[in-house]
């Protein structure tokens, strides 16, 4: 094994690359081949560093030295310096001392990290990182000392639930599709993550692939599956890379294919690109578009365990899921039942966004309390505003109102609360949010990305939408509740898959939690948050306007009129409530009433 001076992590990030990240690359590798330092300075390309609006980006190891803004020409200079004088050059630091990776930074108060163990710790194309970290040693331990009956007690014991956002017990799946008699059997990891803002599978796949394969081989050995198969969004390409290189890897390794480490047993996987349909994370979805169909999910049973791939027995888990796995079999399921909860063992991963101080990925124990996860976690609200809603699950998932504050985080907790768990997605608003406006958005989403299959999503979640659009819009009646409280009900009910059962579920919560807003909206044709474009009017006041005029000459349909250093006005017949004055007004003179 080799031995490096000095590691040099380049940000391979989407934007890092638009600004030539490769070429910097390219002249990196290049320079240290001239000067002879390649066997002592090793380059490894890595998902994320910074903000990446300063790239691109590198940072070296052990200084710790974050270099930003690079080009291709500055490489000779840089190598010198740094590599060959040992000084690492001021010019292209970045002016922040302590670098954070605005996705996933060093673990917070309260965090247990075991599916994000790795991630941003090892080289994820490089097999021997992953196992110096213990990497497939679960794999040995299992096909040297265990039956299939045994690992599938073990997982059993552990309590892991999936993690795609049902939470069925893993062990109960596996045990379930192990008890089929037909053959061929299947594996297929869902990694279409398709939630807005939602990014915890997309992270593990770049940081820590081998996780991930190595949990459905060990999946693959409990039930008896020959063939598996990544079902991977193809707009996560830097994922899809890394895992095509792990694959490549691991199978280079004797780790997958023929005769696993001596055996007998056999496996293979290969990664599917799926085209981006929200839907296609339910898994009878997911298992069409792998075969070649159009992505619609079909009724159950049968299930998948009985007849899925191909007519096959066919095993479904999501990449947190399988991720779990490794760490289960080396530490034990009495070692994973310890955290969390009686029925939620373990720990899940969040994808934060919205109103709070740290937004990125986190892992936690399930149990954990929203006051805990928003408040220690996530640093709190932003500007020091209220907290007002946090929904969890993605845009099926409910939202919760500030009298849930003290919940616990797990699965029959948020259920009974009205929101669910999902998959991972935490959306935080604070008090200037309006819920009928959040409860449109989440709709918009899950009707657009409705089959279309069933009649009750694709007319139901239509008919919802416009009612919502028509109360933003000032215009709704209190017959239009009324249909809403009978609508909601039914499309749950009568609708194919998960995508229309939870579509209405922000509808459902916010009318129970947030009526006096829809209220207001259609009583008052008011919105208390003032977020409603036709619901609210810019005005000037008089004594902070000091007739500047940029408001007036940004103002893109000539709204604003008045006389050079003299208070300006609004024709509110002719404003279209963009906002633009607001923003570029410095002297608070604009101000939004409803």
């Amino acid at each position: 094994m080799a031995y490096y001076r000095s590691h040099v992590l380049v940000c391979v990030d989407p934007e890092c690359l638009a600004k030539g990240a490769h070429g910097m690359l390219d002249a990196l590798q290049d320079e240290l081949v001239a000067q002879g330092l390649i066997d002592e300075v090793q380059v490894l390309e890595t998902s994320r560093l910074g903000k990446c609006a300063d790239g691109p980006e590198m940072m070296v190891y052990p200084e710790g030295v974050h270099y930003v803004g690079l080009t291709v020409d500055d490489i000779p200079f840089l190598v010198e310096e740094h590599f060959i004088k040992g000084r690492p050059v001021q010019k292209y630091q970045t002016p922040v001392v302590k670098v954070t990776d605005e996705e996933l930074g060093p673990p917070k108060p309260k965090e247990v990290r075991v599916v994000l163990r790795n991630c941003g710790k090892i080289d994820p194309e490089n097999i021997e990182d992953y196992i110096a970290e213990d990497g497939y040693s679960a794999l040995a331990k299992v096909l040297a000392e265990m039956t299939p009956e045994q690992l599938i007690d073990e997982i059993t014991r552990s309590g892991l639930r999936g993690r795609g956002g049902a939470g069925f017990p893993a062990g109960r799946k596996w045990a379930l599709c192990r008890a089929v008699a037909d053959s061929p059997k299947f594996i297929t990891c869902n990694a279409d993550e398709g939630d807005p803002g939602a990014f915890m599978n997309r992270r593990v796949l770049e940081g820590d692939p081998h996780s991930v394969i190595e949990g459905m081989i060990l999946c693959a050995y409990a039930i008896g599956a020959s063939y598996g198969y990544i079902y991977c969004r193809a707009e996560y390409p830097i994922a899809v890379r890394t895992l095509n290189i792990a694959i490549q890897q691991a199978r280079g390794m004797g780790l997958l294919g023929e005769d696993i480490l001596g055996s007998g047993f056999s496996f293979d996987m290969e990664v599917r690109q799926g085209a981006g349909a929200f839907v296609c994370g339910e898994e009878t979805a997911l298992i069409a578009s792998i075969e070649g169909k159009r992505g619609e999910p079909r009724p159950r049973p049968p299930f998948p365990a009985v007849k899925g791939l191909w007519g096959k027995p066919t095993n479904n888990n999501n990449v947190e899921t399988f991720a779990n796995i490794p760490q289960i079999i080396l530490n034990g399921a009495a070692w994973y039942a310890s955290m969390g909860t009686e029925k939620s063992k373990g720990t899940k991963t969040f994808a934060i966004a919205g109103d709070v101080n740290h937004t990125g990925l986190i892992e936690v124990p399930l149990g954990i309390t929203l006051r805990e996860v928003i408040y220690d976690v996530a640093g709190g609200i932003k500007d020091n505003k209220g907290f007002k809603a946090v929904q969890i699950g993605g845009p099926m998932g409910g939202f919760l109102a500030g009298k849930h504050i003290d919940l616990g985080v797990d699965y029959e907790s948020l259920n009974s609360a009205g929101a669910m768990m999902g998959s991972g997605g935490f959306v935080v608003m604070d008090d200037e949010t309006c819920m009928v406006d959040m409860a449109r958005f989440f709709m918009e989403f899950t009707q657009d990305e409705s089959c279309g299959k069933c009649v009750p999503c694709r007319v139901g979640t239509r008919r919802v939408l416009e009612i919502l659009q028509k109360i933003c819009a000032g215009k709704g009646t209190p017959e239009d509740l009324a249909i809403l409280e009978g609508l909601c009900p039914e499309i749950q009910r009568n609708s194919l898959c998960g995508l229309g059962q939870g579509a209405t579920n922000p509808v459902v919560s916010s009318l129970k939690h947030f009526r006096d807003e829809y209220e207001a909206h259609i009583y008052e044709k008011r919105c208390p948050a003032k977020v409603c474009r036709d619901l609210i009017r810019y005005e000037i006041v008089a004594a902070p306007c000091t007739g500047c005029t940029v408001c007036a000459r940004n103002c893109p349909v000539e709204a604003i009129s008045g006389e050079r250093r003299k208070a300006h006005t609004i024709n509110l017949d002719t404003c279209v409530r963009c906002g633009i004055c607001l923003q570029v007004c410095n002297f608070n003179a604009i101000i939004v009433t409803s």
